[in-house]
């Protein structure tokens, strides 16, 4: 996919994405590459992160990490500055739901969904950041979601997770702006994922609900996504930091 277009704005840059083996994350993994950069396809699935990397091309690697894992995430740093020397870009995307009624939630889930979609992307900015410091730059950009700018019923713990995401981007942007470091939240409205498609199997009017509520009406697709986090990646956006871009089709207007 190196090929697919002349766009050469991350050409050399090193970047990780996680949760990158299908979905929103394949979708940034395939735009970063197509902009020139080197992929590190972080996913729980070892055989689908590699085969991902092998499609992205550009001397891309899949890497085995589970982002509840902190040892995982630290093995992950290590690998790739080991290979590569740097790192220039993390994207948090990988993320986990289970719908319901907040009332009706065992707390058991309340664990997962927290681990996964706060403590995930703080161990990985922690982890990534202390590079990045001290290599002189770099950005990081966190995946939120709408959900956490005006509410998701049926996503109450999603929901605070992605709040504590937006929030903890604008803090850590004002930390590390001194060494050259950018933070920025990209927030997704309903978008057309595997994980929406399973969300929806127990409720099938729910995406043609949706897409009546979106002035855009669609869904929006992995690539959606991914533009705007090849926006905040790209060298030309580096005075841009500590921002929350929603990227909803009109859904949402704050």
């Amino acid at each position: 996919m190196s090929n697919a277009t002349e766009t050469t704005d991350l050409t050399g840059k090193i970047c990780i994405v996680t949760g990158a083996a299908q979905g929103i994350g394949k979708g940034i993994a395939t735009r970063l590459a197509n902009d020139g950069a080197t992929v590190v396809v972080a996913d729980l699935n070892a055989e689908a992160a590699s085969a991902t990397a092998t499609e992205l091309g550009n001397n891309s690697i899949g890497v085995t990490v589970d982002v509840t894992n902190r040892a995982a995430i630290d093995a992950m740093v290590t690998e790739t500055v080991d290979k590569f020397g740097r790192i220039d870009v993390l994207v948090n995307n990988a993320g986990w739901d289970k719908v319901g009624p907040f009332l009706d939630n065992d707390p058991e889930i309340w664990d997962r969904i927290i681990n996964i979609n706060l403590y995930g992307t703080l161990h990985c900015s922690q982890a990534v950041a202390r590079q990045m410091v001290e290599q002189g730059g770099g950005t990081i950009i966190n995946i939120g979601s709408d959900a956490a700018r005006v509410g998701s019923s049926g996503e109450a713990v999603y929901s605070a997770c992605k709040g504590g995401v937006v929030a903890f981007t604008k803090t850590l942007a004002r930390e590390v702006a001194r060494y050259g470091v950018t933070a920025n939240a990209v927030c997704p409205g309903p978008s057309d994922t595997p994980l929406f498609a399973q969300i929806s199997e127990e409720n099938p009017k729910l995406r043609a609900a949706l897409e009546k509520s979106i002035p855009l009406r669609r869904l929006a697709q992995p690539e959606d996504l991914a533009n705007a986090v090849s926006f905040f990646a790209n060298p030309n956006t580096s005075y841009v930091t500590g921002q929350t871009l929603s990227v909803s089709g009109g859904l949402t207007m704050i």
